[in-house]
């Protein structure tokens, strides 16, 4: 099985598709998602809470086919289900916007260069799942406009919000997608 149809198959299995990514999919950017503690986000695995609390860095798979290039990308972190899968009345909750990322020439690194400060502050997770979705922001540039709602950082401002459609309102292309399952404390 292809990186591409096991992702596919994968967002399919946990509802990301259709729920948070488009049917028609196909990823050309393959991502991990690592916190400092090492734990890793690998398409659909289950970490805790307490595993998740810190900022995580973004590593780029050497499978994934890039060329040496200028473009800059956006993270999102979303939980599609808030709060939980069985009352997904907030679903999606913003969890983490970042603009402006680089991918350096994977021979020197894998790590995905975070060039400013985030636009929505990270914020951990809890149960169900962490979804992460990466867009390559257009050749002109990309800034999150001043006053959008992705720079509130409130609770109830993260509520209710869509990261494909904030993508498609900025001309955002999405390339990456990958996933982790938050464990409920015992």
């Amino acid at each position: 099985m292809s990186d591409s149809s096991h992702l596919v198959s994968v967002l399919q299995r946990e509802d990301v598709i259709p729920d948070v990514v488009p049917p028609d999919f196909l990823p050309t950017i393959f991502f991990t998602v690592v916190w400092p503690n090492g734990k890793e986000a690998t398409l659909g695995n289950f970490l805790t809470r307490e595993d998740t609390l810190e900022e995580p860095q973004i590593h780029v798979s050497p499978s994934s086919s890039l060329e040496a290039s200028t473009a800059s990308y956006t993270l999102v972190m979303t939980d599609p289900d808030a709060p939980s899968r069985a009352d997904p009345k907030y679903r999606q909750f913003r969890h983490w916007v970042v603009t402006g990322l680089k991918i350096p020439p994977i021979a020197e690194s894998s790590l995905i260069v975070k060039t400013q400060p985030s636009t929505t502050p990270y914020r951990p997770p809890g149960p169900p799942p962490g979804t992460f979705l990466l867009f390559e922001e257009p050749e002109s540039g990309f800034v999150v406009p001043p006053g959008a709602p992705e720079y509130g950082a409130g609770l109830e401002e993260r509520r209710s919000w869509n990261a494909v459609d904030f993508g498609n309102r900025h001309g955002l292309k999405l390339v990456g997608v990958n996933l982790f399952l938050v464990q409920a404390a015992e």
